[in-house]
């Protein structure tokens, strides 16, 4: 196997009855590399990170995990760790003891495993000793994370491990997977919420109905050749609505309903490609209007997202 690559999946497929969860799906993942999953309900997502973890046994295709076939039995592979449909935890032991105890069941010493070290990574270290039963979802999310991070992963798989966290503590996650990838761990995860395959990922596969419509960087998606919504606001929303009807490729989509505005101010929303908006920029510009904000109404990963999924649904 390439030694850059952590894992390499080609034609896999997995079905539960006559409910196909996975069609041919093929995934690359190199180490230091954050990959992002996404897709509806359904999609196949959570049973491709079982698969990885050796929670569930592909029907077919071929998987290799970190150099070695994987796949084909109920055990994690060497160097892999993570969770999937949320981490598994004692209730009535503490956030130290919880470690403690998957230490011992992975032949370790509870002493030596590097218990604090993980617990203040991941921000528990003022509740090491609290029960895991008083937990909020996010911070049984990140004693998972740190369950994880207790076998020094060369692969961690992830599902959905910003679920319940608040601003600050997905902030501090985030920095938890960056400085992994960073030091040269693969890392996928997969997630809902598009801002954090955004702010994460550099990689990102679409899955919908149990196969892959996208996979590749990021900047491809926002490559794409595909008008989004964007809303605009200006020193002279007139003036600029005006200069928007009157530029090519430009269309005044409305006003943002109260999205977008300051102390009262009218934003506008446009639907353009990338090079007409930037002209409606120059022309702005050249007629002393100010632009206070220029975003898209949704994001280029979450637009290529919902067209991409719902492409695949009325194919069905």
């Amino acid at each position: 196997m390439d030694a850059l690559i952590a894992v390499r999946a080609r034609g896999v497929t997995k079905c539960f009855g006559d409910v196909v969860a996975l069609d041919g799906i093929d995934l690359d993942v190199a180490p230091g590399r954050i990959h992002g999953l996404a897709g509806p309900n359904g999609a196949g997502k959570t049973t491709l990170l079982g698969i990885l973890l050796g929670l569930a046994v592909a029907d077919g295709g071929s998987i290799e995990v970190l150099g070695a076939p994987a796949g084909r039995a109920l055990a994690a592979p060497d160097g892999v760790a993570g969770f999937v449909d949320g981490p598994g935890l004692y209730p009535s032991l503490t956030a130290r003891q919880n470690l403690a105890a998957l230490a011992a069941l992975r032949g370790g010493d509870a002493r030596t495993a590097g218990i604090d070290d993980v617990l203040g990574q991941v921000g528990l270290a003022d509740v090491a000793d609290d029960r895991a039963r008083g937990f909020s979802l996010g911070m049984r999310q990140r004693l998972g994370l740190a369950a994880a991070l207790l076998t020094k992963p060369r692969l961690l798989v992830l599902d959905e491990p910003a679920n319940g966290l608040d601003p600050a503590g997905t902030r501090h996650v985030h920095g938890v997977l960056t400085r992994l990838a960073a030091d040269g761990t693969a890392i996928v995860l997969s997630s809902h919420r598009m801002d954090d395959l955004d702010a994460l990922c550099s990689e990102v596969t679409i899955l919908a109905t149990g196969r892959v419509v996208f996979s590749g960087p990021l900047e491809k998606l926002a490559a794409e050749n595909r008008e989004l919504d964007y809303r605009l606001l200006t020193s002279d929303p007139l003036a600029a609505r005006r200069l928007a009807g009157d530029t090519d490729g430009v269309r005044v989509a409305g006003a943002a309903n109260g999205a977008g505005t300051r102390h009262g101010e009218e934003a506008l929303v446009v639907r353009a490609l990338v090079p007409a908006l930037d002209e409606l920029v120059v022309r702005l510009v050249r007629a002393g209007i100010a632009l206070r904000e220029l975003a898209p109404v949704v994001s280029p990963l979450e637009a290529a997202f919902l067209a991409l999924t719902e492409q695949q649904e009325d194919l069905r």
